[in-house]
């Protein structure tokens, strides 16, 4: 059974890959809305990694809120 930090990893982990793939389809578009479009994606994984500089077995409370209130945001 997962505890509840296994299934926010998880869900981090999908989304993170959601991001990514989203940003590698969005490099090969040359317009200029695609262009901002990667720069936030850009900064939505650059906050993720910053969160989780210490690894997952060392997150605090007050970062899993932050995890939770970066992966319900949709931008």
């Amino acid at each position: 059974m997962l505890d509840k930090g296994d299934e926010l990893r998880d869900r981090v982990e999908a989304r993170k890959h959601e991001l990514l793939a989203k940003y590698n389809e969005l490099k090969a578009d040359t317009r200029h809305e695609a262009a901002e479009a990667r720069a936030r994606m850009k900064a939505r994984l650059d906050e993720l990694e910053l969160q989780l500089k210490s690894g997952w077995t060392k997150i605090s409370d007050d970062v899993r809120t932050k995890l939770n209130q970066w992966l319900e945001r949709h931008d």
